[in-house]
């Protein structure tokens, strides 16, 4: 029996349930970054009293380490406000809130670069505000930031190798258990490694077609996405 058979192979079932709980983890952190950094743009753009909050929210996201976010979360919430209880759960709230300051950023610069002449035209038709920003400015800014988005979403796929510090059972924390088991780290952690570069890979590639697709389909020319 090969080193390849006996330590990956005959593990595949641990490391299959370790990328579903990365994916899963992923996922969520994913969908509460984009909900954050929605609401941090629109409070910074439109809610004037709450501006400055939303500007120190947005600059700590982003200038504070994922793993000291991690931490914070994990250890100081539960004393400070009594959530969350779960380790799994603090993964991913931030992860969340890192990738929401920057994605706050990223609407914020998208809805700005959208022409004036665009709102008055939904504004001549008899467009309440409300109408012309679902219709008019939030499509244009999604088009446009979509190569961004698909990039935040792996950075959230590598930076959540970190939650394995606080013992979430992702890919990562699975790996390392079994190289703490068999004291032979190379196959183990180049499979990892493997993993990781297809999932992103696998991500950004459906994420710049799904973008080319609805800026064909939009009237907009298809922009390259890279992964980060």
């Amino acid at each position: 029996m090969t080193n390849w058979e006996r330590l990956v192979w005959n593990q595949r079932d641990v490391l299959l349930q370790g990328l579903a709980v990365t994916i899963e983890i992923c996922l969520i952190a994913f969908v509460l970054a984009v909900t954050g950094g929605l609401i941090l743009c629109l409070l910074r753009l439109y809610v004037r009293p709450l501006r400055p909050v939303a500007v120190v929210l947005t600059e700590f996201f982003r200038a504070t380490p994922i793993f000291v976010q991690l931490m914070w979360v994990a250890y100081v919430w539960p004393d400070l406000f009594g959530w969350p209880n779960e380790f799994f759960v603090a993964g991913c709230v931030a992860l969340g809130l890192q990738s929401s300051g920057y994605l706050a950023e990223t609407f914020r610069a998208g809805i700005e670069a959208i022409p004036r002449g665009h709102r008055e035209a939904g504004y001549s038709v008899g467009m309440s505000p409300y109408q012309v920003f679902l219709r008019i400015v939030m499509p244009q800014t999604l088009l446009a930031s979509a190569p961004s988005i698909v990039n935040q979403f792996t950075v959230i796929v590598k930076s959540s190798t970190l939650v394995s510090v606080i013992t979430v059972q992702d890919l990562m924390f699975q790996a390392l258990k079994l190289v703490n088991v068999w004291y032979e780290p190379i196959e183990i952690l180049t499979v990892t490694a493997g993993i990781y570069i297809l999932f992103v890979f696998t991500v950004s590639q459906i994420g710049k077609s799904i973008a080319d697709m609805l800026r064909r389909r939009y009237g907009l020319g298809g922009t390259e996405t890279s992964a980060a």
